[in-house]
């Protein structure tokens, strides 16, 4: 079994985890940091905007079961992509989309799968996600890690409230 990683960042990482947590091949989702200056930075630091990283997700995946470029379509359906200051009620650097690519074949499948969305017409204003390379992913504290399963409740509350779910329906 061959193992890959995909690191996206589309907002709130409670929300990011739930979309990929169900597809076969999926090994692992882990809510975390990167993209920024500060090694090993608590939540609090994070939500500072002063770190440098955003909020985002660790998915490690088996290529032969699920491709990179499902991640991809995945992706593009549980956030918006054409807001780099953050996401929905979420606002900040620690909020904003990206995509960190692991290899230069990931870099190749993602310009070309925001490419695609960019042409589809599907939304009315271009697509801004970064398409960067990864650094260093720290894994968010332990309360952070599955929160749409241990506080269903309030991951519910949380997705409707923030606008994601209404926004999600209306380009879905």
């Amino acid at each position: 079994m061959s193992q890959e990683i995909a690191i996206l960042a589309g907002g709130c990482f409670w929300c990011m985890v739930k979309p990929f947590d169900q597809w076969d091949g999926v090994e692992a989702v882990v809510s975390g940091y990167t993209g920024g200056h500060v090694p090993n930075p608590t939540y609090e630091e994070v939500c500072t905007g002063t770190t440098g990283h955003t909020e985002a997700v660790q998915i490690t995946f088996d290529p032969d079961v699920i491709s990179y470029e499902k991640i991809l379509d995945v992706y593009w359906t549980v956030m918006d992509p054409t807001d780099a200051g953050g996401q929905f009620v979420d606002r900040g650097s620690s909020y904003r989309p990206e995509i960190f690519y692991t290899s230069d074949e990931q870099k190749a499948i993602a310009e070309a799968s925001k490419a695609a969305l960019d042409q589809s017409g599907r939304f009315d204003k271009p697509i801004v996600v970064p398409i960067t390379a990864a650094s260093a992913f720290y894994p968010a504290e332990d309360y952070h890690q599955d929160f749409y399963k241990k506080n269903p409740d309030h991951y519910q509350r949380y997705s409707v409230g923030s606008g994601r779910v209404d926004f999600l329906n209306q380009h879905n």
